[in-house]
């Protein structure tokens, strides 16, 4: 968590696994487009075999014969339509009713800088049901994955730099921390200048449009989750006319600067701290966690975060567990309910000194694997929120903020505060403070809040609606825990999305979903 705040990334790693001034933009004015505004010149996709993963898209098997993959090349520069392009990969399973085939049903997992090809095999088992008459359709936006990867360190520099102080103390570590900054950003610059200034949010949506012409699509049909509604509202305010039946879960604040989004998580985190906390004090006996309450458990916590910054302890191999290592491990099993098992049990170890598990989950959030080799998703995440976002902060104003950051959560505070440096000295200038997420004209867009959500807080689902318009945006509440409210499986959410892609029935705006109360699962 050196320089960027935790990413808004759409689910959680399973145990398993472990282990905006674009409001009239025409992207320069140059391109050819439709009546629609769209842009016009998409050629159709050839679909074959799929290959494995790549280790920037995370790596792993090759999907299994359900699966096709095509390229598409789009513009580098939509100021340039007719000069260099660049591939997207992109990946389907067909649906399995052809009679009923809606169309194509895309989805963008969140990030920014997660890979579609990747996370589509692995959660498809999740909407199911969506396939009966969709051809289920991701991909890896530009700078991700294969579609022209934006580079930084290598292996063994991100060891270091994900492992180094985020949360410097005295002047000697914050130089030190600021020359860890730039450090990354020469690499960036170095490995990656040519497609920095091209990979934000607009772009992106432009290449959504030409991948719905390439699918042969009149409308886009769209399941964006985390950043993906972002990238969902920004394509709706581009193309309003060109929206089919899209859903929004996890929701993107569209109203907030990246110092309000990162006081935003910081609240988040620590909401959704406080839930698990308190989960393991009601279980009792139990829970392995030293505390009688919530407040002591996460004392207990802070306490640790102490101990590793003054000492870190033993994590993998020669790896150690720093601070800001145990730090990323605890938010990323913030992630989803089915990882707080993995939580207690290693904050249980790290207190004992042995730091292996958190570890693991802290690599899990940065995207890397048993194999010592990360995916690029930390490098895109940075490269597309500096491309977007207009602030760049100075050192006197990120310590000024920390009081407010350290207000809003002791434990992820200092963390996400410092993180406001993350784009200082970018070499690229932002496009934005905020996107511009206006839709008018727009076919109606399903929003879902989740109230427990500690990466994308649920006040975020309300002000999506806000500035869609009137008439745009749905609100669905689901009160209950974890980042997303679809993947939860709850069968109320299930069902209101589920009739709204398969049938064209949207629930009634303000529908609220409850989670079951259940049992939670000891650790292991």
């Amino acid at each position: 968590m050196p320089t960027h705040a935790l990413r808004v990334t759409a689910a959680a790693v399973t145990a398993a696994a472990l282990l905006a001034t674009s409001a009239c933009s025409d992207g320069g004015g140059k391109e050819k487009r439709g009546k629609d505004g769209a842009a016009q010149g998409a050629k159709k996709l050839k679909w074959g075999e799929c290959e494995a993963p790549t280790a920037a898209e995370g790596g792993g098997q090759v999907p299994g014969k359900d699966w096709q993959c095509a390229v598409l090349d789009v513009p580098l520069d939509y100021a340039e339509p007719e000069g260099e392009t660049i591939p997207l990969a992109l990946i389907r399973a067909k649906a399995r009713d052809k009679d009923k085939r809606i169309g194509s049903l895309v989805f963008n997992f969140g990030g920014p800088g997660g890979s579609g090809i990747t996370t589509l095999p692995g959660a498809a088992t999740e909407y199911a049901a969506l396939r009966d008459r969709y051809d289920l359709v991701s991909f890896d936006p530009r700078g991700v994955g294969r579609s022209a990867p934006v580079k930084c360190e290598d292996d063994k520099q991100l060891d270091a730099y994900y492992a180094s102080d985020s949360t410097p103390a005295t002047p000697a570590q914050e130089k030190e921390f600021l020359a860890t900054i730039d450090t990354y950003q020469k690499a960036c610059e170095k490995n990656s200048g040519k497609v920095l200034p091209h990979v934000g949010t607009e772009n992106a949506a432009r290449d959504l449009d030409r991948i719905r012409q390439a699918l042969g699509d009149e409308k886009l049909h769209y399941f964006g989750i985390s950043y993906g509604t972002e990238l969902g509202g920004v394509y709706a305010h581009l193309f309003p006319k060109n929206v089919g039946r899209a859903v929004f879960d996890a929701v993107v604040d569209p109203t907030k600067t990246s110092e309000e989004g990162g006081l935003g998580q910081a609240k988040g985190f620590q909401l959704a701290l406080g839930n698990f906390a308190q989960d393991c004090v009601n279980r009792g006996d139990a829970c392995r966690l030293q505390g009688s309450t919530a407040k002591e458990i996460e004392a207990n916590i802070i306490k640790l975060q102490k101990d590793l910054a003054a000492k870190p302890i033993a994590g993998s191999g020669d790896r150690q567990l720093t601070e800001t290592s145990a730090t990323n491990g605890i938010a990323q099993s913030l992630y989803s309910k089915e990882l707080w098992p993995l939580l207690e049990q290693g904050l249980d170890e790290a207190e004992g000194g042995q730091g292996q598990l958190l570890l693991a989950l802290s690599d899990a959030l940065n995207g890397r694997d048993q194999q010592g080799r990360y995916s690029n998703i930390g490098a895109a995440n940075t490269a597309i929120n500096c491309a977007d976002s207009k602030e760049r902060y100075t050192l006197e104003q990120t310590k000024a903020k920390l009081p407010d950051f350290r207000a809003a959560s002791p434990v992820f505070g200092d963390f996400l505060g410092w993180s406001m440096m993350s784009c200082t000295d970018w070499p690229v200038a932002g496009a934005w403070n905020t996107p511009d997420v206006s839709a008018p004209g727009s076919a109606p867009i399903l929003v879902i809040g989740n109230t427990g959500d500690p990466a994308t807080p649920y006040e975020g689902a309300r002000k999506m609606v806000e500035r869609l318009g009137p008439g745009v945006g749905v609100e669905l509440t689901y009160k209950g825990e974890g980042h997303g409210a679809y993947n939860s499986g709850d069968p109320c959410v299930q069902q209101a999305v589920n009739s709204y892609l398969l049938d064209g029935k949207a629930p009634a705006a303000g529908t609220v979903c409850t989670a079951a109360p259940a049992a939670s699962p000891s650790a292991v």
